[in-house]
């Protein structure tokens, strides 16, 4: 082993990384050449892919904005350097200016209130992880009425049934699947109801003779029978903005008179990884106090990048232009297919409109006009898809009708100027 790490190739390999790191990945490649009968040619190379790290960078040619797949919504720049500032030592719980130990919880509070108009608001690891704290922390082990049009199962298998089983709260289905009205609410309310939870669909919608009831309304039956709303927005919409369509939002939800609204960082936000929960002054405290809330809660590096996205989303305008997902969003078809124009001179291929995705189970129904360079594959469309996921970064396209599609909706203008030479290496 020590005459092996010692070849200059692998070598150069040891003087980046761990040399324990290095040797597991050269026994375990060995041990796959004698099982497979093959020659020690090629070994370092086979080392090196080895050790690339697995969770990395990727250009999405995919023409899906929020790929869940892909991560998400991509960090605002000043979301970046937030998170690394605070990677060292960082004020979390610690108050600076008296000395005293701080809430990490409160670094957040004072945006979520001007953002959505609530009274408090605080965050925790996921949206799921959100609505389940909103059911402990209210609800369990009481009841909870849902429409039955709101029983979804999103990705990642999250069924409403199966999460409100695990807050220990008992659910009553509510209407019809494809129309429940506030009478129907109000006929199932009964000694053992503690909450209505209203369920964002995510990427399920029905279509044709339906019929869901009022926020409004619901807010006032629970007022009047002094039950908990909470409205599971799923997106993360703050505000109604023209490109989000008819998408529900946080503003509205809390000026309608919701308990709790709960909604994810990463997707209509274009924040981090983070279930937020804004709402009443006595609904947060609950939520606050749990003891699950510690179980939930958020890092330093998230608390951090998600309080300079919500710093960005203060200024509407400079929020658009800033948080990639929103920017992305904004553009219209002219200016992605002059960029689609432009990369299918670089990379030699041809510029052909598309539709694309908001993605991460927001607008299901939202075609964006897109535009996509087709690259002809003599070998086969797979095979070339293939050899842009193996490049460094991996280029994620898509095949449609015999061809490759590198779609433009949410290249950034440095992925743009990179792919050229990506593609040329795949087609080699």
């Amino acid at each position: 082993m020590d005459a092996a790490l010692g070849a200059p190739a692998l070598a150069a390999i040891v003087g980046a990384h761990p040399r324990a790191l290095v040797a597991d990945a050269v026994r375990a490649a060995i041990a796959r050449r004698r099982a497979a009968g093959e020659a020690a040619e090629g070994l370092a190379e086979e080392v090196a892919a080895a050790l690339v790290p697995s969770l990395r960078r990727v250009i999405n040619a995919t023409g899906v904005a929020l790929s869940t797949n892909l991560g998400r919504a991509p960090l605002a720049p000043a979301a970046v350097a937030a998170a690394v500032a605070a990677a060292g030592y960082s004020t979390l719980e610690w108050d600076a200016a008296t000395g005293a130990r701080g809430n990490r919880a409160d670094h957040l509070v004072a945006h979520l209130r001007a953002l959505t108009g609530a009274e408090d608001g605080v965050a925790v690891n996921t949206n799921a992880g959100a609505v389940m704290l909103a059911l402990v922390a209210l609800c369990s082990p009481g009841d909870a009425l849902v429409s039955r049009g709101q029983l979804v199962e999103i990705g990642g298998g999250f069924r409403v049934p199966d999460i409100l089983a695990a807050s220990g709260s008992r659910l009553v289905e509510v209407g019809t699947t494809n129309r429940t009205r506030i009478a129907d609410y109000a006929r199932a309310a009964g000694p053992g109801t503690r909450a209505i939870l209203r369920v964002h669909p995510s990427n399920f919608r029905q279509l044709g003779f339906t019929e869901e009831a009022g926020l409004g309304e619901m807010a006032a039956l629970a007022a009047e029978r002094g039950l908990a709303l909470i409205d599971d927005l799923g997106s993360g919409s703050l505000a109604p903005w023209g490109p989000h369509g008819d998408e529900p939002d946080a503003r509205t939800s809390v000026a309608a008179g919701a308990s709790l609204v709960c909604f994810s960082a990463d997707k209509l936000l274009g924040g981090p990884q983070a279930g937020i929960l804004v709402g009443t002054r006595e609904a947060v405290a609950a939520v606050r106090t749990h003891p699950l809330m510690r179980a939930l809660r958020l890092d330093k590096l998230r608390i951090a990048a998600l309080e300079a996205t919500l710093a960005l989303h203060r200024d509407p305008a400079a929020a658009r232009r800033s948080i990639p997902a929103l920017a992305m969003l904004a553009d219209d078809a002219a200016v992605r297919a002059d960029r689609a124009r432009a990369l299918a001179e670089a990379v030699g291929g041809e510029a052909v409109e598309t539709v694309g995705r908001v993605g991460g189970g927001a607008l299901p129904l939202a075609e964006l006009p897109s535009a996509a360079v087709a690259l002809d594959a003599p070998g086969g469309p797979d095979a070339l898809a293939a050899r842009l996921r193996r490049l460094d970064p991996p280029v994620a396209a898509r095949v449609h009708q015999g061809r490759v599609l590198l779609d433009v909706l949410a290249l950034s203008d440095s992925d743009r100027a990179e792919l050229p030479a990506l593609v040329a290496r795949a087609r080699g």
